[in-house]
């Protein structure tokens, strides 16, 4: 269980990559998630229609809407041909024989066609609509579940905004084109072939003189197909580039006022955002210049239908209700064809962003349980490595041989320079990664060999940098333990001084904390998080400097919780000062990933080794005496 920090670890001051896995690719390769990818992906398109297996009735009442739509479509123009062809050269106005129609028969059935139309668009709209945001309710709930079995590698690997572009970005791709998308190119296609059916129907001689139009049209495509690709890439590539700045500059806004950067960091701001107006302009331009080239592609074929039609009329073999009805097929027909042209780049997003989103659910979390994986029993607290070595990237070990035995309700102290391997070792420990070689035992028991689960609800880690969430303060201290009482919640925050200040809040246990609980101080946020800990009563304890951030009188508050906290449990400290570590039963000193000197406090600086450096050289960076940066004695500061 983590009390005070959330997502991967930082380890030895670098976050550690590389690792092989299926998944994202890293940030550098801004195309990564960009690309557009293929118009039709027939392994996205599989996957995705397994999706819409729970929503089959609303998928079948949009299929039937769509056909009953586009039918009411194609009857449109008919009907009006038909009116011009026999009721009003007849002069048929009034009656009722359906073997000789008037005029009001006809327009009762335009009455009833429309009301078709609308009735079956709206069904088809509707259901659509369920279907869509159906899906993308199921991706995303299963993303997040996904994503919360991942193993720690992974958020090493990929950024925490890649990330969640998968989850937001992607799966609004695939609902945008699941919600009406589908649909519309179905019906599309659709139309077309029923408005080359009817000119066909009417006067193949005619059809055939129309549709020579079509060649033309597919290279005139083709060719912006080719260049609007590029363009569309661009807008994508330059709003990534926008949003990753705002987001820096917010999140850097206190440096950037500290350091008075405000002028230069609006010019390059101003620069992206430029670039950003380009691409889209740009891309307006190609999506503004196809769309006269289709309605010229219209006139023409409706000038050879006036021609070569008015001449048929003109010599009898055509009537001028049909030439009327052809005419108005004629310009249906690249109606789909202009609808289809806007929708080819959706379909580029979706398919590439459905990919995507595939890649993330195909990874596989590196720390699995094995089949044989036994849950444990409550332990002691015993802790033996044996000959450990372990590596974040293959080929780059960064623990060589830990040989350790901590024995339960023990409190052992981690000392070293940054990056000597620490933090590794507490995470080997909570297995949020894998030892490389070697052997870790818990009770006996093989780490690899028991549940992740019960192993991690008795391992407690309290991080340097605290992580709430937001919600009331009561949730924080609960987080750790389900089903603990307002009585238990109540002692923990007793046991670490949190309850005094937590009642002097506006609403005490009820107060609703800000992102990451930006309305308390550091060291308020560092205390729920060990009244999270004290709640959750884990039998191993592992604090990863978890006082290094806090001011004295703070650290005083914590040192009393940490009195009552380690207590009777096997404890693993890392700590700048030793005052968090001054008690320790003993002290592990590592050194480029080896352990290289253990002992208490008494006897290794009797020994005057690297410990004894350590502490000689914080106790002259104070000046041999009085408080230094980190508002603690020197001698209570050896450098970790």
């Amino acid at each position: 269980m983590m009390h005070g920090g959330g997502g991967g670890m930082m380890h030895g001051g670098m976050m550690h990559g590389g690792a092989q896995g299926v998944g994202l690719r890293r940030a550098g390769d801004l195309v990564d998630d960009i690309e557009f990818g293929k118009a039709y992906d027939q392994t996205v398109i599989t996957r995705l229609f397994k999706y819409l297996e729970g929503f089959k009735l609303r998928f079948a009442l949009a299929m039937l809407g769509m056909i009953v739509y586009t039918l009411t479509t194609l009857a449109t123009p008919y009907l009006i041909g038909y009116a011009f062809d026999k009721p009003i050269t007849q002069g048929n106005l009034w009656g009722w024989n359906i073997a000789n129609p008037s005029l009001m028969l006809v327009f009762i059935a335009f009455v009833f066609n429309g009301l078709l139309s609308w009735g079956s668009q709206w069904l088809q709209t509707l259901s659509m609509a369920y279907v869509g945001r159906g899906v993308l309710f199921v991706l995303r709930t299963q993303m997040f579940n996904h994503l919360q079995k991942l193993s720690m590698s992974f958020y090493d690997r990929h950024e925490v905004g890649r990330v969640m572009s998968r989850v937001q970005n992607d799966v609004g791709s695939l609902q945008e084109v699941l919600a009406s998308g589908v649909i519309e190119i179905i019906a599309d296609v659709l139309s077309l072939g029923g408005i080359v059916f009817m000119l066909f129907f009417m006067n193949a001689r005619l059809a055939l003189i129309t549709l020579t139009i079509i060649p033309v049209m597919v290279i005139v495509l083709a060719i912006w197909q080719k260049y609007a690709r590029v363009a569309f890439m661009r807008v994508r590539m330059a709003i990534s580039v926008v949003n990753a700045g705002l987001q820096e500059n917010i999140s850097g806004a206190r440096v950037i006022q500290s350091l008075s950067r405000e002028t230069e960091n609006y010019g390059r701001f101003d620069s992206v955002n430029e670039a950003n107006l380009g691409a889209n302009l740009s891309a307006a331009r190609l999506s503004a210049g196809i769309l006269p080239v289709i309605e010229l592609l219209m006139g023409g074929a409706t000038a050879l239908v006036i021609i070569y039609g008015g001449a048929q009329a003109i010599a009898g073999e055509l009537m001028l209700g049909q030439l009327v009805a052809f005419i108005l097929y004629v310009q249906r027909f690249f109606e789909p064809i202009r609808s289809l042209a806007m929708q080819y780049t959706q379909l580029q997003r979706a398919m590439a962003g459905g990919q995507r989103i595939f890649e993330v659910l195909d990874s596989q979390p590196e720390i699995a349980d094995a089949a044989d994986a036994v849950d444990l029993a409550t332990i002691k607290g015993d802790i033996e490595f044996q000959d450990v070595g372990f590596e974040y990237v293959p080929g780059l070990e960064v623990l060589h041989d830990i040989n350790l035995h901590i024995h339960p309700g023990e409190t052992v102290a981690l000392v070293g320079a940054t990056g000597a391997g620490k933090s590794s070792i507490i995470s080997l420990v909570g297995r949020f990664y894998d030892i490389t070689r070697g052997h870790l035992r818990i009770d006996g028991h093989d780490i690899k060999m028991v549940t992740q689960r019960s192993l991690r609800q008795q391992v407690g880690v309290v991080l340097q940098e605290p992580f709430l969430f937001s919600s009331t303060v009561r949730e924080n201290i609960m987080y750790g333990r389900e089903g603990a009482t307002e009585e238990e919640m109540i002692e923990a925050a007793k046991a670490v001084g949190v309850h005094d200040f937590v009642q002097r809040l506006e609403y005490g246990y009820d107060t609703e904390l800000q992102e990451r609980g930006s309305n308390l101080s550091v060291g308020q946020r560092q205390l729920i998080s060990f009244a999270r800990a004290v709640l959750a009563d884990p039998r191993i304890l592992m604090l990863d400097e978890a006082t290094a951030n806090v001011d004295t009188q703070t650290e005083i508050l914590i040192q009393q919780a940490l009195r009552r906290l380690l207590k009777g449990r096997t404890s693993l400290v890392i700590a700048h000062r030793l005052s968090t570590i001054h008690d320790a039963d003993r002290v592990v000193v590592i050194e480029d990933g080896k352990i290289a000197e253990i002992g208490n406090h008494e006897q290794l600086m009797q020994k005057q080794g690297i410990y004894y450096r350590l502490y000689s050289m914080s106790y002259a960076a104070a000046g041999g005496n009085g408080s230094s940066g980190n508002d603690a004695p020197a001698e209570d500061r050896p450098a970790n």
